[in-house]
């Protein structure tokens, strides 16, 4: 580890963050994997996608299917804000 990072770590435990160096970098570890994870989940969804576009699945967008699909969301927001309301 550099100076830095040791300082970091010395911080946090002068904190009481953690109690040792090791849970520090335990902890460190762990968001590392989940950062992983997630990468790893994303690639494999843009992986999906490129396929499913090859397959000729993709629809085109463009400015009015955007405007659609902005309309459709504002809609279903509305839906759902009304259903959510208490009756008066």
């Amino acid at each position: 580890m550099t100076p830095d990072q040791k300082a970091f770590i010395q911080k946090a435990i002068c904190s009481g963050r953690f109690a040792r160096e090791v849970d520090a970098v335990r902890e460190a570890l762990a968001l590392w994997e989940e950062r992983e994870r997630k990468r790893a989940e994303f690639l494999a969804a843009l992986d999906d996608a490129a396929t499913s576009l090859d397959r000729g699945e993709g629809i085109p967008i463009t400015q009015e299917s955007m405007r659609e699909l902005a309309g459709e969301v504002k809609r279903r927001g509305l839906a759902r804000l009304t259903a959510e309301q208490p009756p008066r």
